[in-house]
């Protein structure tokens, strides 16, 4: 079990407390509040995770929208933000933070982590009642072809960077992340995740994806749940379900029984500890 650097907190604007925790930020990290000081923090914070073992940042917001503003755009966004932030400007600004973190993932080596599209907290009764974070999380539509192209076209084909995507939106499988994933070297297609980390979900993420990513532009099995007792179930499973659509495929005569133990290898071990540098 490593680290992994999840800026969330003092990344989007929509946040309680944003502000206060962008200050401690670059207070922690001794660079002034600016829009360079800012970046310069999270530099430095990102350095303090390598250290300690991480791979990896992750990335949890509402959409998959990326920016690729001019400096000087960027840092008015920024000196907005801090004073409170639109929707608008919350997302552009989430947006503008996912390009930055890619061109500092080229930078330092660490590999990006993408999870968005859940509709958080959706019940305003058990809000009211319990607060943020506590359930009545839903899954919604994302776009990646439109979102993701800022981004891409900054650094997606920087092989220095690894950009793994996750989805909460099945009907994405196909028609957007496999043939992203097939053509930019810097993607790869994370595991069925959430709702879909599933026996059911992961064979129809595998039937999905696999004809135009193929099996290497993915990860095999990563885990970055907190319910630590889940860990051995869920990775048996994973690797139940992979083996069993391979089997699939030796029995159509579409893969041999030696292609069938090295692709399963792989997904089971080898393309994990592959994509996250271990």
């Amino acid at each position: 079990m490593l680290p992994a650097y999840r800026p969330d907190a003092v990344v989007d604007p929509q946040r309680p407390g944003f502000a206060e925790r962008v200050a401690e930020l670059c207070d922690l990290a001794g660079t002034p509040v600016s829009w360079a000081g800012y970046l310069e923090a999270h530099r430095v914070r990102r350095d303090y995770f390598k250290a300690r073992g991480a791979t990896s940042t992750d990335h949890g917001h509402p959409s998959a929208r990326t920016a690729d503003l001019a400096a000087a755009d960027a840092s008015a966004l920024f000196d907005r933000v801090l004073d409170g932030a639109s929707a608008e400007e919350a997302e552009l600004f989430r947006a503008q933070m996912l390009t930055e973190m890619a061109r500092m993932s080229v930078d330092d080596g660490l590999v990006m982590q993408l999870h968005p599209g859940s509709f958080r907290n959706h019940s305003a009764a058990m809000f009211d009642v319990y607060g943020p974070d506590k359930g009545f999380d839903i899954p919604t539509a994302t776009d990646y072809v439109h979102a993701l192209k800022p981004l891409l076209d900054a650094v997606g084909t920087n092989t220095r960077l690894t950009l793994i995507l996750f989805t909460l939106d099945e009907t994405a499988f196909s028609r957007e992340l496999a043939p992203l994933a097939g053509v930019y070297p810097a993607l790869r297609l994370g595991p069925p995740w959430w709702f879909f980390d599933s026996f059911e979900g992961m064979m129809r993420f595998r039937a999905a994806v696999t004809e135009t990513a193929g099996f290497y532009n993915t990860v095999g099995f990563n885990d970055d749940t907190r319910a630590y007792l889940s860990i051995p179930a869920r990775h048996d499973m994973s690797r139940r379900t992979e083996c069993a659509y391979l089997a699939r495929l030796v029995a159509d005569h579409r893969l041999d029984l030696d292609e069938a133990h090295e692709v399963a290898h792989a997904l089971a071990y080898g393309l994990a500890k592959q994509a996250y540098k271990l």
